[in-house]
């Protein structure tokens, strides 16, 4: 079986002058490989292809037989690691807490590991007699989520 730690190694070498970050690595028993990654600006087919064949010319099919994809991280799947946060900053979000309840709003900040998502509420007003509609935001912990994802808006 491939080792995992060497396409991580192949892939941080490829990565090193470029803005693209690693998102995940699985690799399953019979040797089929998947690499994801990222950037602000999104993921090119041509730096999947270039990644793609860097690591196969670093690998040897004489000794382990494999099967390569490399690809993006995809929008609309959850978040895995933190700089996907920071690259969603001020878009819209989906988070799914942990107590099950889902918060849709604007990511507005990441701070290490906890992130503000701001969100439209009805809120009452000392005074008013109606709710108003406020900014609200709720604070989360990456750690602490079941996922966060980028809503796709066609708007």
């Amino acid at each position: 079986m491939i080792d995992k730690k060497v396409i991580e190694r192949l892939v941080d070498e490829w990565l090193a002058d470029k803005d693209y970050f690693l998102v995940d690595i699985e690799i399953s028993t019979d040797d089929k490989i998947v690499v994801e990654i990222d950037h602000a600006d999104g993921v090119w087919i041509e730096d999947c292809v270039e990644l793609s064949k860097y690591i196969e010319d670093h690998l040897s099919r004489d000794d382990e037989d494999f099967e390569l994809e490399v690809g993006s991280a995809g929008l609309g799947q959850p978040f895995k690691v933190p700089r996907q946060y920071v690259n969603f900053v001020g878009k819209e979000v989906e988070v799914l807490g942990a107590d099950g309840k889902k918060v849709r709003g604007l990511l507005k900040s990441v701070d290490g590991n906890d992130f503000v998502v701001t969100t439209k509420e009805k809120v009452k007003v000392e005074g008013k007699k109606r709710a108003v509609l406020q900014d609200v935001d709720h604070l989360f912990q990456m750690d602490k989520v079941k996922y966060t994802k980028y809503l796709i808006s066609f708007k």
